[in-house]
């Protein structure tokens, strides 16, 4: 057996999301998942892939209180979500399932 060290290098998926369809894809598939953590954690994956502070300028927001709300430790509220996602250029909708 080797005595070679192997290292990884922290996975970042905002390092992958570059351009509108990446982070359109990767935003369907948190929302498909259905759970509020997630898709809190995939927002803020978008805002850290663009610019955290001029997000958090346009939502009228600290950018720690942005990097709060959307690092999966947080529980950020129905309504800060929505300020943070319509910062982002992204409109909160609602659909019936289909059965």
């Amino acid at each position: 057996m080797s005595d070679a060290q192997v290292t990884f290098s922290r996975y970042d998926a905002a390092d992958y999301l570059r351009d509108e369809q990446d982070i359109q894809a990767y935003l369907e598939a948190a929302l498909e998942d259905g759970d509020p953590t997630m898709i809190a954690v995939a927002l803020g994956n978008i805002a850290r892939s663009r610019n955290i502070s001029q997000l958090a300028r346009d939502a009228h927001m600290s950018r720690d209180g942005v990097y709060k709300a959307l690092s999966g430790q947080g529980n950020p509220s129905f309504s800060t979500i929505v300020k943070l996602a319509n910062a982002l250029g992204y409109k909160v909708s609602l659909t019936p399932k289909m059965i």
